[in-house]
């Protein structure tokens, strides 16, 4: 279990990070601090493994925190989760060693593959005390490479943003059958709409569709039949 510790001042936004973090398997969140000092105290008291780390709080930052880790040689590795677009800003992160940046506001899709990545590369780790070239290659190609393999097109006419929204929704579903009208309703997009995005899920094998008799006239069923996370291509 890898153990994680949130830094970020706006409660909202710890709240929302905590969701996110819980969703994925193989992650514990330890701590929640609002600011560095809270942050130090918890890294004395907890296991952690990795923070994920905002850069603009009160008092001392973010990267004053991570440099402040790095010269202690703190066993620790970071995501930085934050609106800091800057280019110096993100220079001196990778400098001191981050091992990826979300730039806010940010789709849970992006820090899901963050997490993902980052568990594959931990496990490499565990219980080894060496580590063979072809290893040290995956960690840094196999994520580019899957992604390449991986990449589904999506066919004009629909919107990045609606079929987002419309596989968070199924999520959320915890793998109970569900209408079109249910999706709708839900979504707030109209029932045309939504069957011409239940019909390309279900073609790319991620819902599977059922015809459901019952009093008045048949409706179609989904599931999900395919856990997996999509690495969807749009055409613009």
């Amino acid at each position: 279990m890898i153990h994680v510790l949130i830094v970020e001042d706006d409660p909202m936004v710890a709240d929302l990070n905590k969701k996110y973090v819980e969703q994925v398997g193989g992650f514990h969140l330890a701590a929640m601090a609002a600011n560095v000092e809270e942050a130090l105290r918890y890294l004395d008291e907890c296991d952690v493994d990795l923070i994920l780390l905002d850069v603009y709080m009160p008092g001392r930052n973010g990267l004053q925190l991570l440099k402040g880790l790095r010269e202690k040689d703190e066993r620790v590795d970071v995501i930085l989760i934050t609106a800091a677009s800057e280019k110096e800003q993100i220079q001196k992160s990778l400098r001191l060693g981050v091992v990826d940046y979300l730039i806010k506001p940010f789709e849970f899709e992006r820090l899901q593959g963050a997490l993902i990545k980052y568990k594959e590369n931990y496990a490499v780790f565990q219980d080894k005390d060496n580590v063979g070239q072809e290893e040290i290659d995956r960690i840094f190609t196999a994520q580019e490479n899957r992604q390449e393999k991986n990449r589904i097109q999506v066919p004009k006419g629909l919107t990045q943003n609606t079929l987002e929204l419309i596989i968070r929704i199924i999520r959320k579903k915890e793998n109970r059958a569900f209408s079109t009208d249910e999706i709708a309703q839900d979504t707030e997009v109209s029932r045309v709409s939504v069957r011409k995005y239940l019909k390309f899920l279900k073609e790319i094998d991620f819902l599977e569709e059922t015809l459901v008799y019952g009093v008045g006239r048949p409706v179609y069923q989904y599931q999900i039949k395919n856990t997996d996370d999509l690495d969807l291509e749009f055409y613009h």
